[in-house]
């Protein structure tokens, strides 16, 4: 079988992620590991990332003749890796191979994952931007003025005050929110853990505009619904940064990068700034660890300097 051109395998590779592979051995094994990612207790999130970068794999591979894993070699891994890069940014595959060397893993193939692990593909850490006062205050003033529909507002308060995970701003259901107690209550995707979130004055007003007078009237009880039918749930993270670009935008945003991960990394300095303990903020944020805290503070410039020691004198001179 010829290999596929990029349109070709753009087309594959979509393919991967809503069917997966074909062949019987390849199903099995997908099979397989969806039930030992399911005995280790992943969160679900967890699981689909991880099920999503092996299927494709597993598809990249039948595309090119082989259907059953003792026929790959370690260079298909690193051909693999290249043939995403016309979708991924090659600073970005680093969290594509974090979950794939666990599929990798499990198929016993050490030859496999010394090729991954081959492809030298590290972990950058740039100093993380943030959003500049001015341009906060534009978004907070444009979603209180009612320029931004409700549940746009409320979608791009809710990412910019509690820094919430786009996938579970998606899954939010209109029981998790304590009206009285101005709080809202979730099991994060990604950790399993529960989590409980003060919300500011301005977004529980929102959220109640948007359920009482825009939300659709139907079945699904998920907060946030599409504004066009079918009124289904949102579809996936891609849908809240086109939410939260959208609302900055309108807000007279320069330049918008308003994804909630950068609105996450916002919410994390804002509290170091303030001088909020890392286990408050790692709390906040959902984090399983206080390590994954640590990389917000590389955002604080300022105090970093403060950090910084005088040269000696003997050693200026």
């Amino acid at each position: 079988m010829c290999a596929p051109g990029g349109w070709t395998w753009r087309f594959v590779a979509a393919a991967a992620e809503a069917h997966g592979p074909g062949g019987a051995d390849f199903v099995a094994l997908d099979a397989a590991w969806q039930a030992e990612m399911g005995r280790r207790g992943l969160a679900p999130a967890t699981r689909e990332a991880y099920g999503r970068v092996a299927r494709r794999y597993l598809v990249f591979l039948e595309a090119r003749g082989i259907a059953v894993l003792d026929g790959a070699d370690g260079a298909s891994v690193l051909t693999f890796l290249e043939s995403l890069l016309d979708r991924w940014a090659r600073s970005s595959l680093f969290w594509l191979v974090s979950n794939f060397r666990p599929f990798l893993t499990f198929t016993g193939r050490t030859d496999l994952v010394t090729a991954l692990n081959l492809a030298g593909i590290k972990r950058s850490h740039a100093i993380i931007p943030v959003l500049a006062d001015a341009d906060e205050e534009l978004v907070v003033r444009a979603c209180a003025s009612g320029v931004i529909s409700a549940r746009d507002a409320a979608i791009t308060l809710l990412a910019l005050s509690t820094g919430l995970r786009a996938c579970d701003i998606v899954a939010l259901r209109l029981g998790d929110v304590d009206w009285r107690g101005c709080t809202i209550g979730l099991v994060q995707q990604k950790t399993g853990n529960p989590l409980t979130l003060p919300l500011p004055t301005l977004l529980v007003s929102k959220l109640a505009a948007y359920v009482l007078d825009e939300r659709p009237r139907c079945g699904d009880d998920h907060l946030f619904l599409r504004s066009k039918a079918p009124h289904t749930r949102l579809g996936d993270h891609a849908t809240v940064h086109q939410v939260t670009v959208k609302t900055f935008r309108k807000a007279g945003v320069a330049n918008p990068r308003a994804g909630t991960r950068l609105l996450r990394h916002n919410a994390a300095s804002r509290l170091l700034a303030a001088a909020v303990p890392l286990p408050t903020i790692a709390a906040v944020l959902g984090h399983a660890s206080q390590e994954s805290t640590n990389l917000y503070m590389s955002v604080d410039r300022a105090r970093l300097l403060d950090c910084v020691l005088p040269v000696p004198e003997a050693v200026r001179s």
